[in-house]
């Protein structure tokens, strides 16, 4: 009687141990421990866009879901991730989320499929299918996955051809195939696509960050026309934009300020800096040169800011020396003359020069508008200019023809003999457009002492011209 009570009493322990034959049993080739303890601490949703238009933009959905859950990801062309493990309580669980999520997408004329499970490929390759799966339990995953077609995890279609031959159209199927088979017939990459669907290994994934921008709007007690009131109307918002910048690290390239009228469209003002700006003093003063040339149809009742182009403001570089001693760079404070000389003078009258990728002389420069600003080399990854005197040496004033010089005994003469300084620099470029040159140059003193930068051309008759004059 003992024996049998004791083989009974393992029977009884045998089937509670042993998994049913449903679902969520696991299957033959995937090991037991394939979901590390991290997933089951996360629960993302994976949201399909089913018939939607790229031209909408997946960031204007992804804005919305971050009312949801800080943590969303783009999947485009079609697709959303958001992990909201944390976000459950707020929206009494799982249906009442997937209830609130469903009714913003709609909001935007758009019809999602959702999927909640613990790995993101797995919510996301769920809603594709079509199966608006809910899986909490990690212990579930692969048995829930299991009748899923191998297409939703959007494999190249030759893999998923040779796969189709092979009898393996689900995703159950293919994980029972041999992993170094399979890695050696069709790569790593898929390989390590299922073990993040499964959970074998982390998924990390990039987190949407909405678009930083700034907009305020202040609504006045009496109609203005005066431009220092309208400034001092400004200047809570000025102070707010300040400290919103500064909190953030962020500078403003473009700062459009909208002066609203009792009719009529409002009088729109745009201020176009130079180089990022965070100083909401500096901002007042530009503002009050571009108020004093401004003519107002009629008086304001409202003014709103608005800053679209932010852009991460770095630290300014500290120099031993001040600007101008010693070689002290004023690039710190370059921008703010720049900003102040286009804000009197109009942006037209300001221009700046830089360097072309261009042999020719003539052809090494252009004007550029608004004027460049110098920024710091190791800030934006690139190397620092080469040192002076590394290269060939350059006139500060060039000419903008050359002018032919008179010659005696193969010498130029310019108000007298002039004396060559140095040694030829060959310059011979330009015959892919029409515009072949070939040219020796040399430095030359004339009897006044003053350094020039002459040339003799290499073709008949040999010719010598003034290109430059030293400083």
């Amino acid at each position: 009687m003992r024996p049998h009570l004791i083989r009974t009493a393992a029977s009884t322990a045998d089937l509670l141990s042993t998994p049913t034959p449903t679902a969520a049993a696991p299957l033959r080739g995937v090991p037991s421990a394939w979901c590390p303890a991290a997933t089951a601490h996360e629960l993302w949703a994976g949201v399909h866009l089913r018939e939607f238009d790229p031209a909408q933009g997946l960031e204007a959905l992804a804005i919305r879901a971050q009312r949801f859950t800080p943590r969303v990801s783009l999947e485009p062309p079609d697709g959303l991730l958001l992990e909201v493990a944390g976000s459950l309580h707020l929206f009494a669980g799982v249906s009442g989320l997937r209830r609130e999520l469903t009714a913003e997408c709609l909001r935007l004329g758009i019809r999602p499929v959702l999927a909640f499970a613990p790995t993101p490929l797995a919510a996301l390759t769920a809603a594709r299918a079509g199966q608006p799966l809910i899986i909490t339990d990690p212990a579930q995953l692969v048995g829930q996955l299991a009748q899923l077609p191998l297409g939703a995890l959007r494999w190249p279609e030759e893999t998923c051809a040779r796969l189709a031959r092979a009898g393996v159209r689900t995703i159950g199927a293919v994980l029972r195939l041999p992993r170094a088979g399979f890695a050696r017939r069709f790569g790593v990459a898929q390989l390590a696509m299922l073990d993040a669907l499964t959970g074998r290994s982390r998924d990390l994934r990039a987190a949407f960050q909405a678009p930083v921008r700034f907009r305020r709007r202040r609504e006045l007690d009496c109609e203005l026309s005066d431009r220092g009131q309208l400034l001092e109307a400004l200047a809570p918002l000025l102070a707010a934009l300040g400290a919103f910048l500064t909190a953030r690290q962020y500078g403003v390239m473009e700062l459009e300020c909208r002066l609203v009228h009792r009719q009529g469209p409002p009088t729109r003002c745009v201020l176009a800096l130079a180089a990022p700006c965070a100083d909401e003093h500096q901002l007042a003063a530009l503002f009050s040169e571009h108020l004093n040339t401004l003519q107002l149809p009629a008086p304001v009742r409202a003014c709103e800011l608005r800053a679209d182009q932010l852009l991460p403001q770095l630290p300014p570089d500290r120099c031993l020396w001040q600007p101008g001693e010693h070689g002290g760079e004023a690039g710190e404070r370059s921008g703010g003359l720049i900003d102040c000389l286009c804000a009197r003078l109009g942006p037209e009258a300001v221009y700046g020069l830089s360097l072309r990728q261009e042999h020719r002389p003539e052809g090494a420069w252009t004007v550029t508008r608004p004027p460049p600003v110098p920024v710091r080399h190791a800030a934006r990854g690139r190397a620092p200019p080469a040192p002076c005197g590394t290269g060939p040496k350059r006139p500060l004033w060039l000419l903008p023809a050359p002018q032919p010089l008179a010659a005696q005994n193969g010498l130029p003469r310019r108000r007298g003999p002039l004396r060559l300084m140095s040694e030829p620099e060959r310059i011979e470029t330009g015959w892919w457009d029409g515009g072949e040159v070939a040219r020796d140059y040399y430095t030359a003193i004339d009897g006044h002492g003053v350094r020039l930068w002459v040339f003799r051309e290499r073709a008949a008759p040999h010719g010598w011209f003034l290109h430059g004059v030293f400083g």
